[in-house]
């Protein structure tokens, strides 16, 4: 095999496996690698308004565990450091439990995943290969940025999660736990601090994302 068809080949190779990977976190429920945290929560007895509350926002959850795979996978095809691509790799392993925490906990609660996924995966995708683009540190910065308004998020979940629904709490909790390492091992790393401008600019949209996904 020539170079530049060995080249063609790995390029369509990676291609096709990160379609392979997006379908499969759009419509495939997939296993978690670590226990799911609502089995030690109990049975819980909610009112349909308080099913409808929960949801909303396990619907926000989902929607932002989908953005953050792809997130993840963008930035990790274009990193440059391979120490920072292992990294960004193992993250994403534990952003996929998410995934599949808030997949589980809806279905638990007879709702669906918004239909807007395949729109949030697209677009995060795009964002996290336009952040590699510019270089790890900044790389990193954005990933540190995501992850803090992520526990932001999270904790105003936790405010709003009605008390009685243990299990949506204790997936939300231990996500928040999560996020948060995420984001201290991304300024461990070096991450660069992002122009307010940019902060803002995900702030809002972050705004849009979660105003659609809990209805839609």
């Amino acid at each position: 095999m020539k170079k530049d068809d060995f080249r063609q080949y790995n390029l369509a190779d990676t291609v096709i496996g990160h379609i392979d990977k997006a379908l499969n976190n759009i419509f495939c429920k997939q296993s978690s690698q670590r226990e799911y945290p609502a089995s030690a929560a109990g049975d819980d007895k909610l009112t349909p308004l308080q099913k409808k509350k929960a949801a909303g926002l396990m619907r926000v959850n989902h929607a932002g565990e989908m953005a953050a795979q792809a997130l993840y996978h963008g930035q990790s095809l274009i990193a440059r450091d391979p120490s920072l691509k292992e990294k960004l790799k193992h993250a994403s392993e534990e952003e996929a439990d998410h995934l599949n925490w808030c997949r589980t906990r809806l279905e638990e609660l007879g709702e669906k995943p918004s239909v807007l996924d395949p729109f949030w995966y697209a677009g995060s995708f795009a964002i996290g290969i336009a952040a590699g683009a510019v270089g790890d540190r900044w790389n990193l910065g954005f990933l540190a940025e995501t992850e803090h308004q992520v526990v932001h998020h999270l904790s105003g979940h936790l405010e709003n999660l009605p008390e009685e629904d243990k299990r949506s709490r204790a997936i939300v909790e231990q996500m928040k736990v999560d996020e948060l390492g995420h984001a201290h091992l991304a300024e461990s790393l070096g991450a660069a601090k992002l122009p307010q401008v940019v902060k803002s600019g995900m702030t809002l949209t972050s705004k849009v994302m979660t105003g659609l996904s809990e209805k839609i």
